[in-house]
């Protein structure tokens, strides 16, 4: 193998994305809660960005002193990009330091603009959720009600913090113990489990599925006898429908042992659970979908929620001013033009949002009309090919965003259906697959439910030519049982 030291020029090719186009991408993909936080963080950051005003009374009274010259100023500022180098925020507060009377010359907040920031705190504040109730929370307030002994309640306290979310103790009690414990400590940590196991939701501290049931029954309940059994020994026959033998073990009727499975279905598997945090994120729409005068779909980009930025009028002004320093001065270039890069990213986002959302509301019409089972196979590429830009611009477009049309806000993604072509040669997406595999279940005899054999074989029947391994994907996915857990033994 022959090696050599010396210079070699090679030609290469590849593509290199600029700082401006990255952060474009970035904003695009943005949801309209997640822009208004990266536009108040930049704003924090960057001191060259003010909202605008939206109406003149906000205005302060210098500014209506000098319309012309306001109006001149805030015309939009090119900045020269020859310095291009590390953003250095730390040298804002110095020159603060050095040059005090320079930045003491900023203009000062009207009253609307206070009143505005005022406002929107309180709003903040009036919005942040207080902590919620967890599973702990409750245990513990019922055990601080109870008279039991120090050390009884000691040992409750700790079972009840090693409780997990859906209330199980998953960890044994000979591990909450030392390596020396006694049995009388060993007999302690049980009866303070049983305490635990006392409280409400029912079912709370057990260690395992058929304790946690066991626990929710009392001798009140009706088909006590048969729930006990039923919980005790034969979950998993239940589970996949083997009543014959569940019959032939107990001597309980098959009607007697449907109607104590109907009861058992009442119980809570996880009575933890409904102490998780359940919340759910407002949807905020980026789109908006009205019909025009005429009966036409219009797409407009959801804009009232988010701030309308600006070049600071002050800081334009320091840059032509002769007592600005010139590092005064290429600290402000750079941070005006990052400024600028920022507002032409939003007004890009949302012209490509308004263009991609009405290309897809052009094409999925029946869609917004009839609802979603009348959605049309669609893929990216169809929309990128007829807007004229990358794939994955359309999906960065699309991602985690949402469309408020006359029949309901919808995910842009859900416009968006792969399919496959019937016999007669129409396109059927896989959601209508579904929708009648779900009919045709639905109508079966209970008796002798389809396998998924005949279940191949019935969508066949209505031109759907789909494989069994996909109808058992899909079943599965639908939550749907087999053949055999969907049997109705009563009706033999």
């Amino acid at each position: 193998m022959r090696m050599s030291f010396g210079l070699e020029q090679k030609m290469v090719q590849k593509q290199v994305l600029a700082p401006r186009m990255i952060q474009s991408m970035e904003i695009l993909q943005l949801p309209v809660l997640a822009l208004q936080e990266k536009i108040e963080q930049e704003m924090n950051e960057n001191p060259m960005l003010e909202v605008q005003e939206q109406e003149a009374s906000d205005l302060d009274e210098n500014r209506r002193e000098e319309p012309e010259a306001r109006a001149e100023s805030e015309q939009e500022f090119v900045v020269e990009e020859g310095k291009d180098n590390v953003d250095d925020f730390e040298r804002l507060l110095e020159m603060d330091q050095q040059y005090p009377d320079t930045f003491d010359e900023r203009p000062q907040r009207s009253s609307g603009q206070m009143e505005d920031d005022a406002e929107r705190r309180m709003d903040a504040l009036a919005n942040v959720q207080s902590r919620p109730e967890t599973l702990q929370d409750h245990l513990e307030h019922q055990l601080s009600e109870l008279s039991i002994e120090p050390q009884l309640r000691e040992w409750s306290e700790r079972i009840i913090s090693s409780l997990d979310s859906n209330g199980y103790l998953t960890t044994s009690l000979e591990d909450l113990m030392p390596a020396d414990a006694d049995d009388e400590l060993k007999e302690l940590a049980m009866d303070a489990l049983h305490v635990v196991q006392s409280l409400e939701p029912a079912g709370v501290g057990a260690r395992d599925l058929r304790e946690c049931l066991l626990l929710q029954i009392d001798p009140s309940r009706m088909f006590f006898e048969e729930l006990r059994v039923l919980i005790m020994n034969h979950l998993e026959d239940l589970r996949d429908n083997r009543l014959p033998q569940i019959q032939k073990a107990t001597g309980f009727s098959i009607e007697r042992i449907q109607a104590a499975w109907s009861e058992l279905r009442r119980l809570d598997p996880k009575p933890g659970s409904i102490y998780n945090d359940a919340h759910v994120a407002n949807v905020i729409p980026d789109l908006i979908l009205d019909i025009d005068e005429e009966g036409n779909y219009v797409v407009q980009a959801e804009d009232r929620d988010i701030p309308q930025l600006r070049i600071s009028n002050y800081y334009r002004e320091r840059l032509s001013s002769p007592t600005a320093t010139r590092e005064e001065k290429e600290f402000i270039k750079r941070k005006l033009n990052a400024a600028q890069w920022l507002i032409d990213a939003i007004i890009q986002r949302q012209n490509t949002l308004s263009r991609v959302a009405q290309a897809i509301v052009d094409y999925q019409k029946d869609f917004i009309e009839n609802g979603p089972e009348h959605i049309t196979p669609l893929k990216m590429q169809q929309i990128a090919d007829q807007v004229g830009v990358h794939v994955t611009t359309v999906s960065r477009a699309v991602d985690d965003k949402y469309i408020q049309t006359p029949r309901g806000i919808f995910p842009l993604k859900q416009f968006f259906a792969g399919g496959t072509v019937n016999e007669a040669g129409e396109e059927v997406t896989w959601d209508q697959i579904r929708l009648r595999l779900q009919e045709v279940i639905d109508t079966e005899d209970k008796a002798k439910p389809l396998s998924d054999d005949d279940l191949v074989k019935k969508l066949k029947d209505d031109g759907l030519n789909v494989a069994r391994r996909t109808v058992t994907k899909y079943r599965k996915k639908m939550g749907i049982p087999s053949s055999r857990q969907r049997r109705d033994w009563s009706k033999r």
